[in-house]
């Protein structure tokens, strides 16, 4: 009964895990070159179930009564970094990766004690700040091969392999990372990426398009189904819960009692 009970409870934190999740895509549906997440569920570690106070008894003195698993557990949060469509701006500040889901736009964030580092970013949605340098709407600088990029006033472009043309001379080459394997990339704060210690990068492959962005991969008609199918689970899992706290209280108020 109590195990039921746990089962029960521990399946209703999953849901709620899976319902923070789909509920984050779905607002982020709008959002430039948004990658979907989904919550990879796996079997909860086997606990070893002992009997407390009761290791006297000469069969079993170790007072173990063998292995119990709850239930569900969330495995980890997955992230589908497939291509969003693109859609076109004609702005000559935005631009797309195409025909490589593993390339990112680098881009120097600098936190509240002025140090400075490298992360990752689909949105080509930029600007030029104060300075005439190519930043990110959030004030982040684009990084080129050689640091941040600076423009001059006027009309510029961009090649497909990222080098940025202006009067006729090459004027920087966006510095765009290319990872060999996704997984081993995390989310930070406003649609950027950081990796972890040992991830291995590879030559760009792909293409870079002015004047297009990328949009969020998310499905909404298939987020929308999951969030309901994820709704009659919870809705499941706490009739049960309700039904076996209701058994146990006639258990333990009405057959145990002693007349």
């Amino acid at each position: 009964m109590i195990r039921g009970l746990y089962t029960s409870a521990w399946s209703m934190l999953a849901n709620t895990k899976q319902m923070d999740v789909i509920s984050n895509n779905l607002a982020n549906a709008s959002t430039n070159a948004f990658k979907q997440d989904t919550v990879v569920l796996e079997s909860f570690p086997s606990v070893l179930t002992k009997r407390i106070n009761d290791t006297m008894s000469g069969l079993n003195p170790s007072g173990n009564v063998g292995q119990m698993e709850l239930s569900s557990d969330v495995g980890e949060v997955f992230t589908y970094y497939n291509q969003g469509g693109l859609q076109k701006t004609d702005n000559k500040l935005d631009f797309a990766i195409q025909n490589s889901k593993s390339a990112f736009f680098t881009v120097q964030v600098t936190d509240a004690n002025g140090q400075s580092k490298n992360y990752y970013t689909r949105d080509g949605a930029f600007c030029l700040n104060k300075d005439g340098q190519l930043s990110t709407m959030d004030g982040n600088l684009v990084m080129g091969q050689n640091g941040p990029i600076t423009l001059k006033s006027g009309d510029f472009a961009i090649n497909a392999d990222g080098t940025i043309v202006q009067d006729g001379t090459a004027v920087d080459k966006l510095l765009i990372t290319e990872f060999k394997d996704t997984k081993q990339l995390r989310k930070f704060g406003s649609n950027l990426v950081d990796k972890i210690s040992g991830t291995q990068e590879q030559p760009f492959t792909g293409t870079v398009t002015q004047g297009f962005l990328e949009q969020s991969n998310v499905n909404i008609v298939k987020e929308m189904v999951s969030m309901i199918s994820v709704m009659r689970a919870y809705e499941a899992n706490q009739k049960v819960l309700q039904a076996q706290d209701s058994t146990l209280d006639k258990a333990v108020n009405e057959i145990g009692s002693v007349r």
